[in-house]
């Protein structure tokens, strides 16, 4: 049985057992604890550490520790696989994390995106039920990301790719991401966005400066967003199945007032006019980040629950820290009765 039947049948069973009335299984007796829907809960939003990653940053003159100001945490599968079993959950979509892998040199950029496409495949087919991957492109390399998106997911069986918010200055919405949104919108892939820090940040004196994750992460998606909702991609290629990270980041707070900023500069010719609100409807929202107790309802205030996700952000938030989070979000998402929607049904429909 492959990956995306397996995930089939899993909601399947979710079916039956509604009708059954025996929708819910206890996992905990303990007050934080809640109780889980059945059937495949799907993390969106995971990374693994592999050492083709590892080395490849090397080679390519990357220092995460600089670059990011967090330095790249430890990672093995089998405490990957134990934070599954202790999270509840039965299947993780991993992506590749940041710092991108381009340095200026494609050849060498596509050299290691091939390895560790190949070394996560591998991984994902050591463990098919537990693991799947989306690819890792080597943009701005236009033709080695083409390239690199038939032979991750026809020979390797990636599920879609991951696409960094700028790559080298390069946003998304920019001209040169047409040919790869068309393809993936022929292929109606699944895409995972994840932030990189923007070419130049103000890092001297400011914390949001040193640290990337505090500020430069939600902000570099929201910018990367912005971009490509003004740039029309989005509703030439309505087919792809695009997750934006981290609760939306900031644009449940940027979506009036650009909604407004796109009207009035097409007005004045100097934009071609976009329908913002339809290429929101379209966009799917992972919860990985802190969404309790407030992000879950400004994410609300931008889209409905069949487009929210669960995903952790494993490894880079320690499991114990993950584990308490996920209490906090599972006891709201029980007290809605989303349980079975956010981490079950809703990414079923995108892998």
């Amino acid at each position: 049985m492959n990956r995306r039947d397996f995930l089939k049948t899993g909601a399947l069973g979710v079916l039956a057992l509604m009708g059954a009335g025996g929708l819910m299984e206890t996992i905990s007796a303990s007050p934080r604890e809640v109780k889980l829907p059945h059937g495949r809960k799907i993390d969106i939003h995971a990374h693994a550490m592999l050492p083709s990653y590892i080395e490849g940053l090397k080679e390519l003159g990357i220092d995460a520790a600089v670059e990011e100001g967090y330095p790249v945490p430890q990672w093995s599968e089998e405490a990957h696989l134990a934070f599954m079993t202790e999270a509840g959950i039965d299947y993780t979509v991993l992506s590749l994390a940041t710092p991108h892998i381009y340095n200026g040199d494609e050849r060498l950029t596509c050299r290691v995106a091939r390895k560790i496409n190949e070394e996560t495949a591998a991984l994902c087919q050591k463990y098919p039920d537990k693991f799947g991957f989306v690819a890792a492109l080597p943009f701005p390399s236009i033709e080695g990301s083409w390239q690199e998106i038939a032979y991750a997911m026809d020979e390797l069986g990636a599920l879609g790719v991951k696409i960094p918010s700028n790559a080298r200055g390069i946003y998304l919405g920019d001209e040169r991401w047409e040919k790869i949104f068309a393809e993936l919108d022929r292929r109606k892939a699944l895409v995972i966005v994840h932030p990189s820090p923007a070419p130049q940040v103000p890092r001297q004196g400011t914390v949001t400066g040193r640290v990337m994750a505090l500020f430069e992460y939600p902000a570099d998606t929201t910018r990367a967003m912005l971009n490509l909702l003004a740039s029309g991609m989005l509703e030439r290629y309505p087919r792809i199945k695009l997750v934006v990270p981290h609760c939306g980041s900031f644009l449940p707070y940027m979506k009036q007032r650009a909604s407004a900023m796109f009207a009035m500069l097409s007005s004045m010719k100097m934009m071609e006019p976009v329908d913002m609100e339809r290429s929101m409807q379209k966009l799917y929202f992972d919860l990985a980040g802190d969404p309790m107790p407030d992000a879950l309802d400004m994410l609300l205030r931008i889209t409905d629950k069949e487009h929210i996700l669960y995903g952790s952000d494993y490894p880079y938030v320690p499991a114990k820290v993950l584990l308490g989070k996920k209490g906090a979000l599972d006891q709201e998402l029980a007290k809605r009765e989303w349980l079975e929607q956010v981490y079950c049904q809703n990414p079923q429909k995108l892998i």
